[in-house]
This record gives C-alpha cells, structure tokens and sequence, in this order.
C-alpha cells in the first residue's frame, strides 16, 4: 500500500505530534511519502525520523498545485490523505477527475478554526468548509468529532474515528524541576504546588478561564502557581489580565516551549480549558507522566478521563467548579498521585502509537475495499434496517445495536441504511447511515441504491395499536419487493391481526417477502393462521439477547449515580400505559400493583425502585403507581441508556416487567421475574423462557399476583439458575437472524 500525506507544513500543537507519530508508525508497514506546503520544523522533524518529505512552496499556488498533482500521479499512490485546511484544498483540486481516494483528518472543529480572524474565516476557512464536503472520507480523532460531522450531514458510513497515540514504549524522560523554574528566574518552595498547560495562546484555548481560576484559588490557597507555556495572539491580554487581578506572584507566562515535556515533567497537575478540541495531545503527554489532570469536558477526552477516577472534568468556561477542583487537588498529594496513575495505565492501554497505526491501516483498507465494491458495480447499501427507531426506546435501540453488531460479525464492511424518527441522533449514537422514516421520496431512492430491506426486530404487523402503523409497515414491503429488494422480516414478532381486511392485505403482501424469522411460538402460530407460507419461516430468538456480547464487564456507575447503593435488596418495576386503553382500566390495575409492591416491602424488605424503558411516556405510569404506594419507593426520572439500563436490572434482586426488554435484559442477567401481560409477544416470551406471567393486566388479580411475587421470591436461586441455562441457547438462534439476514444479502444459498 502506498500512501501520499498532504498537511500545511506549519503546525506546531496536537496535529504535528499526531502527524509525527503518525507517519513513523506507518512507514514501517507501508510506503509513505509527506508533502509539506512550506519548509520548517515540520518538514525538517519529519525528515529526522526518516519520512520521504517533499517541501511544495512557491509564490504561485497554482504552480504549486500542479506540482503536488504531478507528484501523486507519477507516485502511483493508492491513498491521498490530508490534513488541515491548506491541505484539503490542495487535495481536492489535485485529485480532481482521478480515482485516487482521498481522506482528510479533522483535528479540530473546522468552523472554529479561525475565529481569532476573520479574514482568514471568511476566505480559507470558508474555502475548507467547501472542500471538505467533496472529500470521499473523514477521520475524525475521537467520537465527539465523528457525532460533529454526523450533525453536520457528513456521511456516516464514509467517516473513522482515530484516536491520538503517543509513545508509551519507552519510560517518560524526567527533567529537574529546579533547572527549568531556573531557567525562567522562578523560585518555587518545595511545598508549593504547580499547575500547568502548554498551550497556544489563542481564544479556542479559553486561558483566560486558568487566569481568573487562579485568581479564586489564590484567596484560600497561596502555595498554588500556574506555568502557562506558549505563545499567541491573546497573550498580552491574557498578561494584562493576570496583572489587574493581582496574579503577577501567583501565574506566569513562560512563552514558547520547545519541549513540552519539560514543562509536563515539573508540574503537579495538568489542565486544559478548551472551548473545542479533538483530542489534546496535551492530556496524552501529561498521562506519559502520570500527572493528575483536570480538563474541559470536550471532544474525545472524556473518553480517557472518568471523571473522579483517573481524573476531573468540567464545563468549559465554569471558573466556579474549575478553581474548587484545582483546590481539592492541591490539598491532597495522594489522590493526585492515584489519578496520575490511573490516567496512565488507561493511555497505555487505548491511546500507544502502536494503536493508532493499526486503526489507521484498516481505514485504509476500508477506503480501499471500497473502491474496489464500487468499482464491481456494488449497490449504495447492502441493506435498508427499519423499525420503531428513534422513540426513545430503550428495547428497540438494544434491537437496532445487536441487529448492526450482528450482521457485521458475519459481515464486518457491510453498508447499512437505517430509516429513523430521529435520523441525526440514531446516526451518531449507532454509527450508520440514518434517513427520516417519514420521509417517502427519500426512502424511495434509498431503496433504488439498495439490495435488501429488512425489518429488524419488534411486532410491527399487528393492529392492536392502529391500522395506520400496519399500513406503513406493508406499504414499505410492497414498495421494497416492486424495486426487486430482497426483504426479511428479522426476528419479528407477529400479531395480533384483529380485522378482516387488515388480516388480508398482510396475507397478500406479506407472501411475498423472502424470509420471516420469529422470536416466539405465538408468532409462527399467527402466521400460519394467516395462510403465510411462501417465504422461508424460521424460529428463531429476539435479537437484543446478544446486546451485551463482546461489551465486557458493564459498569456504568449508574447505581452510585442514582443514590442506589447499599438500600438493601431491590425489586425493580417497569410499566406501561396499556396500548389502545389509555383512558380506561388503569386506576384498577395500578391500585392492584401498588398494594403488591407494599407487601413485598412489608414481608421481604426490599426497596421498590421504578424505572421507564421508553422515556418520557412510562415516567407517569412509574410515578402514579409509587404515589399509591404506602412504602417508600425510587423513580428513575432520567432517560437511561440500553447500558445503564442493563447495569441497572442486573442490579436488581427481582422484577416486575410489563415492558418486554425489561424482562429481556432480566433474563439476560439471570433476575427472577414476574411479567405482567399486555401484549401476546411478553406472554410469547415468558413461555420462551419458562417463566411465570401474571396474566393480563386488565385482568389482574392482588391474591394471584402476590402469591407469585413471593414464590419467585423465594425461589430466586434455582430460577437464577434455570435462566443463566437458557441464555446459551437464545443466544444462538439469536445469531442465526444475521447468518441468515447476510446470506439473503449475499445471495447465498440457505444453509442446509
């Protein structure tokens, strides 16, 4: 593989240490050559450790143009990849009318990038906002920025994320922290502890938050001082500042710093105040030496940074919290100590040069696969996914991740499409290409790039709720099936189907679909009361049981966060508003619930905590049925996610659900469960299991439930048991949904 890197050639912050590293990383796996659009350090650092560089810089840009397109093209590269404004333009223009791939790495938010010029914003910055739009991929260097460019309409199968890497292999060079104060005419004592940044000085940076921080600090604590390193248009502001607030004794503006490290070494502790950032190498460098670090909650560092454990974080320009958290800090050495530590072995394990390289080469060979799909002729979307996404919905969000995770297992470069109610937000959270669900003409000429259409997960042919919901979902498979998609119907639930004619139009078009897999018994029985036959049925399980599979050990602090911990055993309650009886039957069901939740406080103890699966619209139901309640009770008011709601039912020593992803996930983390009917698909499921079911809410009865509650009570560890037995196996037929969605996709023949 041969790779062509184009950057400015000024850089001097993260983006040169990230370039640097890098290309040294890179070349030892393939062949790479830099071209710098100006001579400097950049160019000559470069060539120091051994990059093919080639400096571009006249006084025409155009000249200089065609100099870069000729180096491209005599190189034969398989891979043009820019960095920075300068040299995504160059790029553009460059690779114009060839087939090169190009890739450019957004280091930073590109609206942010010249907001100390506006000149500069108006003309180059505007300039790179055009191009990056023709750019075929980005790559951005950490979430945050992958969800900025989702936002922002980017193409979310076309975008990477590559997080900075730095050097972990050799032990952190430590400098003497007399010889640096030294030789800035500091005398520090001993005792007096040092916080510190190296920085350019511009307004993106937000330094003047360190400057009136230190002011506040300075009042309760004299033994703190703050290096600030660097240079930049705000220092003399930011100069003047710390004198009018009386800091003359207290900050000090170093200047330029040729080796960050020995800023880094002599410091106690590490702070960055950004407005915007990617990933600050600076964060890195300060974890190389296992300094305690407070930073900004921004771009991708709050994915090393947990907050409290190996380090603080804040709201940018929130002086308040930021001086409280320099304090507390400063007044205990031990816990600076702990989190430095913290924070390094963190780094080393997820942000080493050796990393980086390696995510970076399979980008490259993602873009290259790519091309050579397309170049076979290779439809837009290998697949089309819908459902009830974008509600909220804990259950149908855990369908969507397990649906994706599980198809590219079976298939990692697979291209999917997925019709939302929220487009932007399941695009960024699930990292795949999203349109509007309500948008016909879109789907329409998604569907004519597309292979497949599937529909993942759920009961969506059923008329319980409204007719109109089931004519969308047959008008999607007509319309799929006459554009000559394959369509799957991907471990569905089906029914039930109450009216005559709605029965008959799903007969008509539901036959000739091509695969149906179901997640329960009642499904298969309600098709085949359909007459549905012609496309291959299978039984298989629902789709969320492999959710948490390959996620590791799930602690997501959620029980601290909620005040949950150590409140003796816990009975966990899910509900819902019963669908198609909203303003009938609630008042006795929910009286009959109540009471029950009461006697289980009064004979076991446990502490009853409420908790919505679909937010906001079950948070009345929770707080109605605590009301009635005699015992004190918790409800979860806040909107959790699929893995804080899993961490929060494992939690759990019992559970009453009427959700079925509540009963899902109990099943998955082997707690006991009484399920409370409202639907066949939740009765469907407790057969599934072998679990007990209180009947139908409508119907339900305070002695029979109950006396269920305390036999699943006090039969918890043999039914702990039989569930952890029975995961296995769903899990299994669980993957059987992609093997079989893929093969549909591939045009394989079916498995014997």
């Amino acid at each position: 593989m041969k790779v062509v890197h184009i950057i400015g050639g000024g850089d001097v912050g993260g983006a040169k240490t990230h370039m640097l590293y890098l290309l040294r990383e890179l070349s030892r796996h393939m062949e790479v050559k830099l071209i710098s659009l100006r001579p400097g350090v950049f160019a000559d650092d470069a060539r120091a450790l051994g990059i093919d560089v080639t400096v571009v810089k006249s006084a025409n840009i155009f000249s200089d143009i065609r100099k870069v397109k000729k180096i491209i093209k005599e190189g034969n590269y398989d891979i043009v990849h820019s960095h920075g404004a300068k040299a995504n333009i160059f790029s553009l223009v460059a690779c114009r009318k060839t087939d090169i791939p190009t890739v450019t790495t957004v280091h930073s938010d590109y609206r942010l990038d010249y907001m100390h010029s506006l000149p500069k914003r108006l003309t180059i910055g505007l300039i790179n906002s055009i191009a990056l739009r023709f750019i075929e991929n980005h790559i951005g260097v950490s979430d945050n920025f992958r969800k900025m460019l989702i936002e922002r309409k980017f193409n979310p199968l076309d975008i990477y994320v590559l997080y900075n890497g730095i050097d972990f292999s050799q032990s952190a060079t430590h400098y003497s922290r007399e010889k640096f104060l030294a030789k800035y005419g500091l005398d520090f004592k001993d005792d007096e502890v040092i916080v510190g940044i190296a920085a350019r000085l511009y307004p993106v940076k937000n330094i003047e938050t360190i400057v009136r921080a230190a002011h506040i600090v300075k009042a309760r604590n004299r033994k703190v001082k703050f290096l600030i390193g660097g240079d930049g248009e705000d220092r003399k502001r930011l100069e003047s500042l710390a004198a009018e607030l009386d800091l003359l004794d207290t900050v000090f503006f170093l200047g330029w710093q040729d080796d960050p490290n020995e800023l880094m070494s002599t410091i106690d502790i590490s702070v960055l105040t950004s407005i915007s950032e990617s990933f600050a190498y600076s964060i890195l460098e300060g974890a190389r030496f296992k300094k305690a670090t407070i930073s900004t909650r921004v771009g991708g560092i709050p994915d090393l940074i947990e907050n409290g454990t190996n380090g603080y974080l804040f709201e940018p320009g929130d002086v308040d919290h930021f001086a409280r958290l320099i304090l507390e800090l400063a007044a205990d050495e031990n816990k600076r100590r702990k989190m430095g530590e913290r924070l390094y072995k963190k780094a080393c394990e997820k942000y080493s040069v050796e990393s980086m390289g390696r995510t970076q080469i399979h980008i490259y060979e993602n873009i290259l696969g790519k091309k050579a799909s397309a170049g076979a002729g290779r439809k837009d979307y290998d697949a089309i996914i819908s459902g009830y996404y974008g509600f909220r919905n804990v259950g149908d969000d855990a369908l969507l991740m397990s649906i994706l995770k599980d198809l590219k297992s079976f298939r990692p470069h697979i291209r999917l499409l997925v019709l939302s109610k929220t487009p932007i937000e399941t695009a960024k959270d699930f990292h795949v290409a999203s349109i509007n669900r309500a948008s016909p003409i879109r789907i329409y000429r998604a569907m004519k790039k597309s292979r497949a259409f599937i529909y993942g997960g759920g009961n969506l042919l059923q008329d319980n709720t409204s007719t109109r919901s089931l004519m969308f979902y047959l008008s999607m498979v007509w319309l799929a099936k006459k554009l000559g998609l394959k369509v799957m119907f991907y471990a569905n639930g089906i029914g039930p189907l109450k009216k005559r004619m709605n029965r008959l139009l799903t007969k008509k078009i539901i036959n000739r679909v091509d695969v149906i897999t179901l997640r329960e018994a009642l499904s298969f029985d309600e098709l085949r009361h359909l007459e549905i036959s012609k496309p291959r049925i299978l039984m298989t399980a629902d789709a969320a049981v492999t959710v948490t599979d390959g996620v590791g050990n799930i602690d997501t602090g959620i029980m601290e966060r909620l005040g949950l911990v150590d409140t003796g055993p816990l009975l966990g309650i899910s509900l819902r508003k019963y669908p198609g009886h909203e303003r009938v039957g609630h008042e006795e069901y929910e009286k009959i619930i109540s009471r029950a939740i009461d006697r289980m406080v009064e004979k076991y103890g446990v502490y009853p905590v409420f908790f919505p699966m679909q937010h906001p619209d079950d948070v009345p139901i929770l707080e109605n049925v605590a009301s009635m309640m005699e015992s004190d009770s918790f409800v979860v008011k806040d909107k959790l996610d699929i893995f804080e709601t899993y961490d929060l039912i494992s939690s759990m020593h019992m559970l009453l659900g009427m959700r079925l992803h509540a009963l899902i996930f109990s099943a998955m983390a082997s707690v006991p469960m009484v399920g409370l009917v409202y639907d066949p698909k939740i009765q469907g499921f407790l057969d599934c299991i072998d679990q007990p079911s209180a009947g139908n809410v409508l119907e339900l009865e305070y002695e029979k439930l109950v006396k269920l509650m305390e036999h699943v009570w006090e039969n918890r560890s043999e039914i702990k048991r039989q569930l952890s037995e029975s995961m296995p196996g769903l899990k299994e037929k669980a993957y059987e949904n992609a093997r079989v969605a893929v093969e549909l996709i591939s045009g394989a023949k079916p498995a014997v």
